[in-house]
Order: C-alpha cells, then sequence, then structure tokens
C-alpha cells in the first residue's frame, strides 16, 4: 500500500524501507532520551520528512485533502519538540 502511495507522488519505491526503518529508530531516539543530540537530530528528521510531506501532497494537486494528515503531523512534531524543550 505505501509503495502504492510513494508510485503515485512519482518517488522511488525504494526509499519506502530506509524511511520506515529511520522513522523506527527516530521513534526509540525521542523515548528513550539517552542523548539530547540524537533526540534533536530525531526532531530534525521528522521535521524535514513530514515538511517535504506536506510539500509532496499540495504538489500532487488531486485535491483530495491527503495533505492535511502530513500538515497535521508536521504540527505534532513542531509542538512536541516546542514542549520538550520547555521541559528541560
Amino acid at each position: 500500500m505505501i509503495k502504492g502511495f510513494f508510485a503515485m507522488m512519482h518517488y522511488p519505491s525504494y526509499l519506502v524501507y530506509p524511511l520506515a526503518i529511520a522513522k523506527i529508530l527516530g521513534v526509540i531516539a525521542v523515548i528513550t532520551n539517552k542523548s539530547k543530540m540524537l533526540k534533536e537530530w530525531a526532531y530534525a528528521g521528522f521535521f524535514i520528512n513530514t515538511t517535504l510531506a506536506t510539500i509532496a501532497h499540495l504538489n500532487l494537486n488531486t485535491h483530495d485533502g491527503g495533505y492535511l494528515m502530513a500538515l497535521v503531523a508536521l504540527v505534532m512534531v513542531v509542538l512536541s519538540r516546542f514542549f520538550w524543550k520547555q521541559k528541560m
């Protein structure tokens, strides 16, 4: 199913597995809180990923609202990072 979405957006399907692994490692870095630097890089990766996902959905011009979930994810990443920084 995910490969189908990638094909629809004209992205190569071989990006699915590296992105999935990077997201899993990023979640682990954020949850475990072992290294502040690693957590910062994980947030940076999530921000870049969700920003590019939002742009990709907006560029499809299908008007199906697919960009809304990417935009919600982007807002959640920014809020999570903001509240983590406030806690420190």
